[in-house]
């Protein structure tokens, strides 16, 4: 069979899905000690049966058929449209990510624990001077090492990728529909995620009351669970393996929570790479400058230090402490961030489609 003949003794239905069988990724040893991967077996195959007799008289066969019938000779195949798809994927994707408890279920405990390891750290916080730092740091937790966690869901992407680019081979549907069918799959479950924790510490710790204010607070956090996931998709489609993918993204976050702000005020970090670009391409610059503006806004503070006045107020502080950029409002930066999130996921989109584009030069490519 082209070079890859069925020997006495085997089943040649068994051998045939032996040579063609790429779920596993394995490669094929044959008598001669070569060793063959499986899409290399199918694009021989492809090559030897579009060069047999075979193929032309199938060709003819079919045609003589059609037109004794009063078919026409090319008839295009039925396939559901771009919304029919991204529908019955966003389902399938929904189902999925209920049933496996890894996806978001352990994460949502495990977020749940630390939202009151953080509400009883930092509990009832208080307007005294010392506050505004410990205000800080826990607005800077949230949304870095908080968000951070959601590299947990890695492993999961990954497997999603592999199923997607199995059945993109069977030309089930095209990466569009992954890309949405996946995004709108995964938002309720991150705004679960997102919210409880985010009420559990916003109240414990005694932040900015009002519903404006924690509505905010609990859209950044949604922003950035949305922006690591993204990331990590990116990742999973350019390094499949679990533990290289794992350490790539935690290492491009820890670059993007350097450069935010928090650990050094911007205008002490060092211009060249920290300062520009990354200062102003990580996400965390907006998600801490938002949260801050959202948490000291229209507030006074007590004052403690020699000289000064007795009370301090909220803008003050944001200029002077925290180095917050003032020219705009708080809903820029948030708008800013979902911004982040469709750009990131256009890049999800891209990679895969070159990633298809490869796997399909690879079949047509003649040896």
């Amino acid at each position: 069979m082209n070079g890859f003949a069925c020997s006495a003794l085997a089943n040649p239905a068994d051998h045939y899905l032996k040579m063609i069988n790429t779920d596993f990724d394995e490669d094929i040893e044959w008598g001669t000690g070569n060793k063959f991967d499986a899409e290399e077996v199918i694009n021989q195959l492809i090559r030897s049966y579009n060069l047999s007799v075979t193929c032309e008289q199938m060709k003819m066969l079919v045609t003589e058929i059609r037109k004794r019938e009063g078919c026409p000779t090319e008839k295009k195949e039925g396939q559901a449209n771009l919304f029919t798809q991204c529908v019955i994927l966003t389902k399938r994707s929904i189902i999925n990510m209920y049933r496996d408890l890894g996806y978001y279920w352990l994460r949502l405990a495990i977020y749940i624990a630390l939202g009151f390891g953080l509400g009883t750290v930092f509990y009832d916080l208080g307007n005294s001077y010392s506050s505004i730092h410990e205000r800080g740091s826990l607005l800077m937790f949230v949304a870095s090492l908080l968000t951070i966690m959601a590299i947990g869901g890695f492993p999961s992407f990954v497997e999603d990728l592999k199923v997607f680019r199995r059945e993109r081979l069977n030309g089930h549907y095209g990466a569009l529909a992954f890309v949405v069918g996946n995004t709108i799959s995964s938002t309720p479950f991150l705004l679960l995620i997102s919210a409880i924790p985010g009420a559990i510490t916003y109240f414990l710790s005694g932040l900015h009351r009002g519903n404006v204010n924690l509505s905010y607070f609990t859209l950044v956090l949604f922003a950035c669970m949305m922006l690591v996931e993204s990331l990590m998709m990116i990742v999973a489609s350019i390094m499949p393996n679990f533990l290289l993918g794992l350490i790539v993204g935690a290492g491009i976050q820890g670059l993007m929570m350097l450069s935010g702000g928090f650990f050094q005020l911007p205008k002490d970090l060092p211009k060249i790479f920290w300062k520009y670009p990354m200062y102003y391409i990580a996400f965390h610059k907006y998600a801490y400058q938002g949260l801050y503006k959202n948490e000291f806004e229209n507030r006074r503070f007590s004052n403690d230090q020699l000289g000064g006045p007795r009370t301090i107020d909220g803008e003050t502080i944001l200029r002077d402490i925290w180095q917050v950029e003032m020219d705009y409002s708080k809903w820029i930066d948030l708008a800013i961030l979902f911004g982040m999130v469709v750009l990131y996921r256009i890049i999800f989109f891209v990679v895969v489609k070159i990633g298809e584009k490869i796997k399909s030069v690879r079949y047509l490519t003649l040896d």
